[in-house]
């Protein structure tokens, strides 16, 4: 008997109602970076093709370089019209992040790309690396896919923060994942994290979609005591960092110590 067992690891992390930590991909562009989040403790990929360049493949072989490690990859897709989604998802993907959410409509839109029927209309195909390209009749292989796949609808203007609650409830959607770079943005107070409105989105997100039975996501938040503070109130989908931030960081604290070292010498 063929072995069809599918899990997406930070779905199930977070139905033990653990947080799924993510590595935002913004710089790497092979598989290299799935060992690294794994190493350094993460649960899922972020791969950004909303504001970073890759090709499909290089996007293919990060994701199945995941796959086998045991990472969950993840990519932010350009909209929830992109039309490159039931491909990346053929191709090794587990989860599909849609930026500007704004309406329950748009959901629903999503859904119905990244998921087979009945919950969408994703076409099938055969071969598909999740099962090592086994050849898994689709009747296993669909609901599998499905229940295996994520789809994360991310609220980050003031027109969707306004519509969260009916966002929440569309089927299908699994994450409701605040953007707090750009809400702040869209709500005229760029870069001002931890003011009041934007504790009260985050806060309002959170009970939307644990009031639906989702999990609820934070995203551009970096300020640790404020991450914790969210998390204790029901986020368990974050982000910790891009690899460019990550990169930099560690580069410039190095190069510091190394010239102040020298100076003092």
């Amino acid at each position: 008997m063929t072995d069809t067992t599918l899990i997406n690891s930070v779905k199930a992390r977070m139905a033990a109602d653990e947080v799924a930590m993510g590595l935002s991909v913004r710089l790497s562009r092979t598989g290299d970076i799935a060992r690294i989040a794994k190493a350094s403790g993460h649960d899922f990929l972020f791969i950004d093709t909303q504001h970073s360049l890759f090709s499909l493949e290089s996007i293919g072989h990060i994701a199945q370089t995941a796959l086998g490690c045991g990472v969950a990859p993840f990519v932010r897709v350009r909209s929830c019209d992109d039309p490159d989604v039931s491909l990346l998802l053929d191709n090794g993907v587990l989860g599909i992040v849609y930026p500007d959410i704004n309406t329950a409509d748009d959901a629903r839109k999503g859904v119905q790309t990244a998921k087979f029927p009945p919950i969408g209309a994703r076409s099938v195909c055969g071969g598909y690396p999740h099962f090592d390209y086994r050849p898994v009749p689709l009747k296993d292989a669909v609901p599998a896919l499905n229940d295996a796949t994520m789809v994360v609808c991310m609220i980050e203007t003031v027109e969707g923060l306004k519509n969260v609650e009916e966002i929440a409830a569309v089927d299908g959607v699994d994450v409701l994942h605040i953007g707090s770079s750009d809400l702040l943005v869209n709500m005229g107070m760029p870069g001002q994290f931890g003011v009041p409105e934007h504790v009260a989105a985050v806060e309002r997100v959170i009970s939307a979609a644990i009031n639906n039975g989702k999990f609820a996501g934070l995203g551009g938040e970096r300020d640790l005591e404020r991450q914790i503070s969210f998390i204790k109130k029901g986020a368990r989908f974050m982000t910790t960092q891009t690899d460019m931030a990550f990169l930099l960081a560690a580069a410039t604290d190095r190069t510091q110590e190394l010239r102040t070292a020298l100076n003092d010498a």
